[in-house]
């Protein structure tokens, strides 16, 4: 009786010791396989990080200075022949034709509209019976923008004989006082005064496309209620897409 009790005594050990012991294993395993996933989930974020970061640096754009912009735009007008631009605001839709006599200008704005530099700008000043300008506005992404695509470079005049008139698309200027006659590549203004007031426009500022429908649209604008600084006291968000 006393040696089956120990033999009993001696199996019940064994037996414990090697289910303990695959307890163990399982649990290492466990472990391993979760350690595994981890890495295999680290390994393809990596990857996932790298292929974006790649696709990023893919599309990253040439910052434009004084020194680049004439032959980066010669050559991405050529690549972007685009001449008809919508643009949308809360109180309607104006459809622009861009010219091809001046391709600087022509290619300075496809490239703007492309870069989605409008989006989330103003028509920021309205004068009745002459302008509403655009392109501008007083928000921090449109400073943010404006560095990633060249905040100094300037568009040579490109004014081939042109008068401004009645629905004309005009390079503005940062300063009255410019010899070269050279435009602000970031905004712009239409025209919608009477002749008599272009004669301080006229070969000076570069005309480079017309409005061909929506001056109705120009006109309410136009006479929005403003501040002292020409600026509508209601923001006038400009939205602005290639058509063709």
């Amino acid at each position: 009786m006393r040696v089956l009790i120990a033999l009993l005594f001696i199996v019940l050990i064994y037996g414990c010791e090697d289910t303990k012991k695959g307890t163990v294993e399982k649990e290492k395993t466990t472990t391993n396989t979760e350690t595994d996933i981890h890495e295999r989930n680290n390994n393809t974020t990596t990857k996932i990080s790298e292929e974006k970061n790649k696709e990023k640096t893919s599309i990253d754009f040439l910052q434009l200075t004084n020194e680049n912009a004439v032959d980066f735009l010669t050559k991405y007008g050529a690549e972007n022949p685009e001449t008809k631009i919508k643009i949308t605001t809360r109180l309607g839709v104006i459809h622009i034709e861009l010219y091809e006599d001046t391709p600087l200008h022509r290619a300075n704005f496809v490239y703007l509209v492309k870069r989605n530099y409008f989006e989330n700008t103003f028509f920021h000043r309205v004068v009745p019976n002459f302008i509403i300008q655009g392109g501008n506005s007083d928000l921090s992404s449109t400073n943010k923008k404006r560095t990633a695509i060249g905040a100094t470079y300037l568009l040579p005049a490109e004014i081939n004989g042109r008068d401004v008139s009645y629905g004309s698309i005009v390079g503005a200027k940062e300063y009255r006082e410019n010899p070269d006659k050279k435009t602000a590549p970031f905004e712009f203004f239409i025209f919608l005064g009477p002749p008599a007031s272009t004669s301080h426009l006229n070969g000076n500022y570069t005309v480079f496309g017309k409005v061909t429908k929506g001056m109705n649209v120009v006109e309410k604008i136009s006479r929005l209620d403003k501040d002292k600084a020409e600026w509508p006291l209601q923001n006038v968000y400009i939205t602005a897409e290639i058509i063709h």
